[in-house]
């Protein structure tokens, strides 16, 4: 298992990037799903992030594992960080709103400081990770408002049950990732292939077939999903399991409600409210706390990242 070591500031910068995108992926999902259904647009998102890292993937050579228990990793992750997680939310997203969503994947930090705890032998919980992820928390909490915890009840259990498996996939994958020794962008490369060689026949023969072409909005939230939140952000986020941890590079999780609102306020015109400057504040003091309790390390080697 890489070791991994303390967040720098280029980290911090990569995890607030990952959180933007994310974030912005909650709006595209809600306008393309509706038109394609969530096992198409896992599909076709999983099948453009792929198309986006293939030349670079195949520039750099593409070393496959030489061992069945290396190709059994990066199934299992691939199926748990790719095809579960892409289903579940998008289909997720279908009965219940972004912000409840959002909250419901804001307990992933959480399920990684108990992963990474029990299954690594270099990303143990300690004091400043556990305040850091309770301010995170309750930032999320802070942003989302009561109202959500109120109804999380009702009707919409399922979707809700969802959104949570698809956060405890991403999880488990988390820690299956700092088992696989390969170059970030080729891991996800290699995860996308897969992801779309289970998705597309498992569309075709379970999902409804795509009546019409999907209006202009949908398409081109489709072509975005599957090249900055599916291609670029899944670069980042491999390199940054491996080098800082899953439970540290889980903070960004809890900056997500944070930018979604402000892109909803700046895109939407939704109303700004005062709770989400006061939620943003928090989850920056967490994500200090939490940089500051990592374990220190060694500075980033470049040719990992490729």
């Amino acid at each position: 298992m890489n070791p991994i070591r303390k967040a720098s500031p280029a980290d911090l910068a990569l995890l607030l990037f990952v959180a933007i995108i994310w974030a912005m992926a909650f709006i595209a999902i809600k306008i393309a799903v509706p038109e394609v259904g969530p096992l198409w647009l896992a599909a076709i998102r999983v099948g453009i992030g792929a198309l986006v890292l293939a030349p670079y993937a195949i520039y750099r050579g593409m070393a496959l594992p030489s061992s069945s228990r290396m190709w059994t990793l990066i199934i299992a992750m691939a199926i748990l960080n790719v095809v579960i997680p892409f289903f579940l939310i998008s289909w997720a997203e279908l009965t219940i709103d972004a912000g409840v969503t959002s909250l419901l994947m804001g307990v992933g930090p959480f399920l990684a400081l108990v992963s990474g705890h029990f299954f690594t032998n270099d990303d143990k919980i300690n004091t400043r990770k556990a305040i850091g992820v309770l301010f995170g928390f309750v930032g999320v909490l802070t942003v989302v408002g009561a109202d959500a915890l109120s109804h999380m009840g009702d009707s919409n259990i399922l979707g809700q049950l969802a959104a949570l498996g698809g956060s405890l996939c991403y999880v488990t994958a988390g820690v299956l990732i700092r088992k696989i020794d390969m170059p970030p962008t080729r891991l996800a490369f290699l995860a996308l292939l897969i992801g779309t060689v289970i998705l597309f026949p498992v569309a075709l023969l379970f999902a409804d077939p795509i009546s019409a072409m999907p209006s202009s909005n949908a398409m081109m939230a489709l072509i975005f999903l599957g090249v900055l939140p599916t291609g670029v952000a899944y670069i980042i986020r491999f390199y940054l399991i491996n080098k800082v941890g899953y439970s540290t590079f889980s903070m960004s999780i809890n900056l997500i409600p944070v930018f979604g609102i402000f892109l909803g306020f700046l895109i939407l015109g939704e109303p700004l409210r005062p709770q989400i400057l006061i939620a943003l504040a928090l989850v920056l003091i967490g994500l200090f706390i939490a940089k500051s309790g990592g374990p220190k390390g060694e500075k980033i080697d470049k040719e990992a990242v490729s």
